[in-house]
């Protein structure tokens, strides 16, 4: 009976070892959290932890797609791994630097101008390590939805769930660009305003309401006339 009791703990350890193995993997992903939390908070700090699941590289990227209702420009750096640096997207933004330490987790935080009014903000991260290889952390569901390459069921986005915006909070407008800086229209100064040298130069030009060119047009008549007017009397002097 020893023996056999031994035999079965082995074997129970074997497979309980497997599972722990394999299970390991799975465990890793992306997380975020804020104290913020809120539907319309306003700057909120949102604090993202990228696990490592590499065993012989580290961590040297973070991609983020951002959810409906953030825009990339609403978003600045907070804090993150020494010499890492933020970077603006068409969709999101991108943090990278030197690669981690081989299983070191990547953390960093960002600030977001303006929560919008949701229930919860889902964040699609890809996560590069120093090898190239890449973690898609971009599930939306637990349907196990293929996204086409070869991404497997098991690999959620992190997301934030949201509190109830607070009563009276109200969305703020959007983020000042450099065209929307610059007035569209003259405005009521720039109207009065003295004129543009072009502009004086032009004004000079024309004069008495007539050009340099319509000045000369005129000289050349004006001594034409005289011609005319002198050739006529001498024919008349000469007949008489």
């Amino acid at each position: 009976m020893s023996r056999i009791t031994r035999r079965l703990t082995v074997a129970v350890a074997a497979a309980a070892t497997a599972v722990l193995c394999t299970a390991v993997p799975a465990a890793a992903h992306v997380e975020v959290e804020s104290d913020d939390a809120q539907a319309l908070a306003r700057n909120a700090e949102l604090t993202f932890t990228a696990e490592s699941e590499s065993a012989t590289a580290g961590i040297s990227q973070i991609r983020v797609v951002l959810p409906d209702g953030i825009a990339p420009s609403d978003v600045t750096y907070e804090d993150g791994p020494e010499g890492w640096k933020f970077s603006a997207t068409d969709d999101g933004y991108t943090v990278k630097g030197a690669a981690l330490k081989v299983g070191a987790d990547a953390e960093y935080s960002v600030v977001v101008r303006q929560l919008p009014d949701a229930k919860e903000l889902a964040f699609k991260t890809l996560q590069t390590y120093g090898d190239g290889k890449v973690d898609r952390w971009i599930e939306l569901d637990e349907s196990g939805d293929d996204d086409g390459h070869g991404h497997a069921e098991g690999n959620p986005a992190p997301v934030l769930e949201l509190k109830a915006a607070a009563p009276g909070a109200t969305p703020v407008g959007p983020s000042p660009s450099v065209s929307e800086s610059a007035s569209a229209t003259p405005t009521a100064e720039e109207t009065d305003a003295s004129p543009t040298p072009q502009a004086a130069d032009a004004e000079q030009d024309d004069d008495g309401g007539l050009s340099a060119g319509a000045w000369i047009a005129v000289a050349v008549v004006l001594v034409v006339a005289v011609a005319v007017v002198f050739a006529v009397r001498r024919r008349n002097g000469a007949r008489q």
